[in-house]
């Protein structure tokens, strides 16, 4: 364990000025690894290679940017299993869906790697006689990632691809409870055959590296995801220096539940939506709007799904839910327990704290029933396996819930229902609409975001994320 994890820059593996201590959080005894924290001077390094490297890399052909990103893509599949058990040890993700992200993570690079070939342009007469007008799209130039811990493979996949696939060079730092999984695809992308400079890993604290990499003068564009707090303060840096920004927040997104829905597929959604990766991920469903009819039956078929739920070490076999990603994590998601408990909601099962054979962050996954809509755990991201049942009248009752919120990630419905389908997705203030589907699940190739409070700027993944890292040049020439 002595062996530290170091920083790319500039084509060069470096040493930080500090190192932090990667810790399981489904066993705390065990170490996953030691991480060098860069310094406000090893980021601007980055900054300074990334810059270097921006003029030549956006100027390479399609096929050479292809190509680099088809190894990249090649080698994470390669690498799926040690990826996976990577992930799944250093996040708490279950290995089945840590396995699922190593898997996306390779087929997101390889669809930005097509779409590096398919750079959109456009070619038309102008008004003038003899003039013809010609629209083409390049990189913005040194591009910021900030990525989070809860999905730490496929989010900086996600960001990474399309930045480099449209030519843009990278700095990137990762969230600093999630830096084995960054390292890990920082080796590959290193071993891929990009030119020094191109792509640069510089991890440590939000409020160190993070912070210089706002106020650095010479990154052209940021993308982060985060919370709502943290991506006011990136706003807030990019507007100051006129830089384009793209910003993935939070999400208090609405399951609503119609009389005439099939329990088990309602059940499933809800399950899967509430608390599946610990309930630990933007599009997670803890609003569960339920009409009368169905109320008390659903709460019921909830309350014995949830008891044959299986909460221990993700690496396990069988086990749907790993743990909290640290003690925060799990102080914040008991004090929502407690917070439910305060305001009324009737605490129907879960929230205690588990023991297991190893010491980790434990709790089993929480379920109020006859929450409002007004209280805390119903306006507030908890980020934790919580989740609040509010009844509706009708389905007019529940939309109107399920758009009272300052968030707009998502929402999803059950129901048998075409003309109630329907409506939903037309009205349902969100940026991405689920039908009789849990709303924690979306494709790599179709544009991801949200409206209101959960996102900000253009959207993310699929052929959309050519807006973001791009920028548009109209020339004018004689016919």
């Amino acid at each position: 364990m002595s062996d530290i994890h170091k920083n790319y820059i500039g084509g060069q593996w470096t040493d930080g000025e500090g190192v932090s201590r990667n810790i399981n959080p489904s066993d705390t005894d065990d170490v996953v690894g030691l991480y060098a924290q860069a310094s406000a001077a090893q980021l601007d390094a980055a900054v300074v290679a990334a810059r270097a490297a921006f003029p030549a890399w956006s100027r390479a052909t399609p096929l050479v940017r292809h190509d680099a990103l088809m190894r990249v893509s090649a080698a994470i599949a390669a690498q799926r299993d040690a990826l996976g058990d990577l992930l799944a040890r250093e996040e708490g993700k279950t290995l089945p869906e840590a396995l699922l992200e190593a898997t996306r993570s390779s087929q997101i690079f390889e669809f930005f790697a097509g779409e590096a070939l398919r750079v959109p342009g456009d070619r038309f007469p102008s008004i003038r006689p003899g003039v013809e007008v010609e629209v083409t799209r390049e990189g913005v130039g040194v591009v910021g990632i900030i990525s989070p811990w809860n999905y730490p493979l496929q989010i900086p996949a996600w960001k990474t691809a399309p930045a480099l696939a449209y030519g843009n060079t990278v700095v990137f730092k990762p969230a600093d409870l999630a830096t084995a999984s960054a390292h890990a695809l920082a080796e590959i992308i290193a071993g891929a055959g990009l030119p020094a400079g191109v792509f640069n890993l510089v991890m440590g604290r939000g409020s160190a590296v993070g912070q210089a990499l706002l106020d650095h003068p010479k990154i052209d564009a940021v993308t982060f995801t985060g919370s709502v707090e943290t991506g006011r303060k990136v706003a807030s840096a990019c507007a100051a220096r006129m830089r384009k920004f793209q910003l993935e927040m939070g999400g208090k997104n609405p399951l609503i539940v119609l009389d005439d829905a099939d329990m088990k597929t309602a059940v499933d959604c809800a399950v899967n939506g509430a608390f599946f990766s610990t309930g630990q991920r933007c599009t997670a469903s803890s609003r569960l709007i339920v009409t009368e009819g169905i109320y008390r039956r659903f709460a019921e078929a909830m309350a014995e799904r949830m008891h044959g739920l299986v909460v221990d070490d993700a690496r396990k076999p069988g086990v749907d839910l790993g743990p909290a990603i640290d003690q925060t994590q799990l102080d914040q998601d008991f004090a929502y327990v407690k917070i439910g408990k305060d305001e009324g909601a009737n605490l129907k099962l879960g929230g205690e704290r588990l023991n297991r054979a190893t010491p980790g962050y434990y709790m089993a996954p929480a379920l109020f029933v006859d929450a409002d809509n007004g209280m805390r755990i119903a306006r507030e991201e908890i980020f934790g396996p919580v989740a609040a049942m509010i009844p509706a009248r009708d389905y007019e009752h529940a939309l109107a819930i399920a758009n009272d919120t300052p968030f707009g990630l998502c929402g999803g419905i059950v129901t048998a229902s075409l003309k109630f389908a329907t409506h939903f997705k037309r009205n349902a203030e969100v940026g991405m609409a689920m039908v009789n589907l849990a709303t924690a699940g979306v494709d790599f190739h179709a544009p991801f975001g949200g409206r209101k409070g959960s996102s900000l700027g253009s959207r993310e993944q699929g052929r959309y994320a050519v807006e973001f890292y791009t920028t548009v040049k109209t020339a004018y020439s004689p016919a």
